[in-house]
């Protein structure tokens, strides 16, 4: 005997298709229609007398005219001529066998709408005890992700595929973390977790303390049904890298006039802290041998340099000549390794004249990149690093840094963060780490300070509480390592080519082709517990995603003793 599940009737199991304990088709009835992502449930007793709740998400609807032979025949039906009536039919993908008893459905059976907890149960949310909001589903109801596998307990990391302009991956990023923080599903753990972002377009991000002017009362109720505030971050730094040739260095913003703070290393910290391997971040040649010249002369500057005043400037030995712009390091560098007697001393033995110039070629083409970060000549200030004590969000802007800048901030950033981490011993309070462009500083060939770091954090990352939200326009460009260690997956808009990679592989066909089709605002999302990919739909942000939409003047956040904090 079959039985129906509970709830609205809507049709019944197909007996001229195939079904089994993965998928089944349903006949709709004439009274009912079904759209695509809809959950519906079916029952069959057993012999034994135990029922099984085959529950899942509708993939495919199609209709036909059932009595005709041609396509000529429309036109005959629709005037009465020929006998035949439209019959509508919806596979279903299973997302939950209740008990686990994998038995196929009986043609007949009934099928219903999957609500309340029958919803619940079909999609294993009642089988999460901290659950965080991700989206609204087809249905207008909240759909959510299971934080275990975001907060390191059984997973962690997210990585977010899609068109650029399309498919809205910073806005679903920044989403997420409004989810994460407002939810209630850390707790307590709430006040102390942070974010920190990395803005590489425009001054999009720079605004995230800021009320939308275009929230309007439809947007603020998608907020109610999700259960979330319907407004920006409360507590947000923003840091900026310094105007070039500012003997202040002012941070470099636009758009923005109060709560900016600029960065950038002294000298003094630049050797130091070992960082010269980063002025050399782009992607390796392999074949290239200059990298030994970078870690030996990174050792060198650490043991020889000798700072000078209170300003960053640095000297080499004691009777050097004082530096106090990366450009004057640079330029004794180049002398250093180019001359016969100093040669072997800095650039090692075993090196040969094209090694060295390789290096000497790509150290100056740095010079006027990096000038603007590594500096010796400001007066001394408390606060000129990038700090992520001070606020929730800490957003590092980027977009006006040439991109070997761009990957110098990334990779010095992302190890001082890792290595605060691991000395804490402790992986809470957990930091969220939001990065696009991942295939630029992962890709999947070759090597660079960056990827070693990211592939760090990836691996590593769960157990320290870094949490990387990773995201790029094709997944196939990501390194293999840092896209298989991310327990959710989100694909918006995609490009019909990539859509075909198996990177892909975790979205059913049907799927696939509906990504290639999807419009601003839905994402598919896939995570561990639920077989079939989410399409969510997410409200547009509370937070001005750019100057025109911001409101109210911004509070000034993070710490209050720089006398610089602001200046412009």
């Amino acid at each position: 005997m079959d039985v129906s599940a509970d709830g609205e009737l809507v049709g019944r199991v197909i007996g001229s298709e195939e079904a089994s304990p993965l998928a089944f088709h349903v006949g709709i009835s004439p009274e009912h229609a079904i759209q695509l992502d809809e959950v519906l449930a079916t029952r069959r007793t057993l012999p034994d007398g135990r029922v099984v709740t085959l529950s899942g998400v509708v993939s495919r609807v199609t209709a036909v005219h059932e009595g005709a032979s041609f396509g000529s025949d429309v036109y005959l039906i629709a005037d009465g001529i020929l006998p035949a009536q439209v019959f509508e039919t919806a596979e279903v993908l299973v997302t939950r066998v209740d008990p686990e008893i994998y038995v196929p459905p009986t043609p007949g059976a009934g099928v219903v709408r999957a609500e309340g907890e029958a919803r619940d149960m079909a999609l294993s949310f009642d089988r999460m005890d901290r659950r965080i909001p991700i989206g609204l589903g087809r249905d207008g109801q909240a759909l959510f992700a299971n934080l275990e596998f975001l907060d390191g307990t059984r997973g962690a990391h997210v990585n977010i595929s899609g068109i650029s302009g399309v498919a809205t991956k910073t806005s679903y990023a920044t989403f997420l973390l409004h989810s994460l923080f407002n939810s209630g599903a850390l707790g307590a753990e709430a006040v102390n977790t942070k974010a920190l972002i990395f803005n590489v377009k425009g001054e999009d991000l720079l605004f995230l303390d800021r009320p939308n002017n275009r929230l309007d009362d439809a947007q603020r109720a998608l907020y109610a049904r999700l259960r979330l505030p319907a407004e920006p971050f409360g507590s947000v730094a923003v840091f900026a890298p310094p105007r070039r040739n500012d003997p202040n260095a002012g941070p470099d913003v636009a758009s923005r006039s109060t709560g900016v703070r600029s960065f950038y290393w002294t000298l003094v910290e630049f050797c130091t802290e070992e960082l010269l391997p980063f002025v050399f971040a782009d992607v390796e040649d392999e074949r290239q041998q200059y990298t030994m010249i970078v870690h030996h002369i990174t050792h060198r500057l650490r043991h020889e340099h000798r700072p000078v005043g209170d300003d960053g400037a640095i000297k080499l030995g004691a009777d050097g000549a004082v530096m106090r712009s990366f450009g004057d390091l640079v330029d004794q560098l180049v002398a250093l390794v180019s001359d016969d007697d100093t040669r072997e001393e800095w650039a090692g033995r075993a090196t040969t004249m094209g090694t060295v110039n390789a290096f000497v070629r790509r150290l100056i083409s740095a010079k006027m990149r990096l000038g603007q970060l590594i500096r010796g000549d400001v007066a001394r200030r408390a606060v000129h690093r990038i700090d992520t004590g001070g606020a929730q969000v800490t957003v590092v802007d980027l977009h006006n840094l040439h991109d070997r800048a761009q990957r110098f901030v990334v990779g010095v950033t992302l190890r001082q963060e890792f290595e605060r981490k691991e000395s804490s011993g402790s992986a809470r309070p957990l930091l969220f780490v939001v990065l696009d462009e991942l295939n630029k500083y992962a890709p999947r060939e070759g090597s660079s300070p960056i990827k070693e770091i990211l592939l760090d954090v990836a691996e590593r990352g769960r157990s320290l509480g870094v949490i990387l939200i990773g995201a790029q326009q094709t997944a196939s460009e990501v390194e293999r390592r840092v896209f298989a260690n991310a327990a959710v997956r989100v694909v918006g808009r995609l490009d019909p080519a990539e859509a075909a990679r198996a990177e892909y592989g975790f979205l059913p066909e049907a799927h696939r082709r509906r990504a290639t089709i999807a419009r601003p605002g839905t994402m598919f999302v896939n995570q561990p517990e639920i077989p079939v990919p989410l399409v969510v739909e997410f409200p547009f942000p509370a937070w001005a995603t750019r100057p025109s939409e911001a409101t109210a003047a911004p509070s000034l956040t993070g710490r209050p003793d720089d006398p610089f904090d602001g200046l412009i």
